[in-house]
């Protein structure tokens, strides 16, 4: 079993791509998010909590996740939103142990945009954090889900600021166009493969 790395960023930082690297140089990647929404459908006992949370209105007559209704509960109610985190968190992480655990290699990668925030963290040997300025990750976000700026902002606000996030990250990849990715992936690889627990 290798190292276990995690990595994070606000919404628009671009954590995919700088993934999507370290899969080129064939590192896996656990994606949290993607696993998030199939464990809301596949896991029995997740299934039944969200249920008795939410009603049974929470799931489609065909068993899918309404996804649009289940967002509309939580978006700006708190205590909704952190119910849902306390169900589905739990069992992400469990899954992503257990993935780990599986794996070869110096080291692994679980990528996760509530690293922190779920405390997740706290079970792996190293973090990365990607940043960009907000005015990218704003225009970014925007393109990407046709969404206006105000809406962008409103999702930024679920989420740590990156300074709060930075403050417990072993290493920083900057995402927004002043350095190069690549180098940047490359150095962190090398640290990552010589890297001792």
């Amino acid at each position: 079993m290798g190292l276990r790395v995690g990595i994070t960023g606000g919404i628009g930082a671009g954590k995919s791509i700088v993934c999507r690297l370290f899969q080129v140089l064939s590192i896996p990647v656990y994606d949290a998010d993607r696993e998030a929404k199939s464990i809301m459908v596949e896991d029995d006992a997740v299934v039944a909590s969200l249920k008795k949370a939410f009603g049974e209105k929470v799931y489609q007559a065909s068993g899918e996740l309404d996804r649009a209704y289940l967002a509309e509960m939580v978006f700006n109610d708190k205590d909704k939103l952190d119910e849902l985190n306390s169900i589905v968190h739990p069992a992400v992480i469990r899954a992503g142990e257990t993935w780990a655990d599986a794996q070869e290699g110096a080291y692994s990668l679980k990528e996760a945009a509530l690293l922190f925030e779920s405390g997740s963290y706290k079970k792996l040997d190293f973090t990365i954090m990607v940043t960009a300025n907000e005015a990218t990750r704003i225009q970014r976000v925007m393109e990407r889900d046709q969404v206006t700026e105000q809406q962008v902002r409103a999702r930024m606000e679920k989420q740590w600021p990156d300074s709060q996030k930075i403050a417990l990250a072993d290493a920083i990849i900057v995402n927004d166009g002043t350095e190069s990715l690549i180098s940047q992936v490359m150095t962190l690889h090398e640290r990552l493969l010589n890297y001792e627990k």
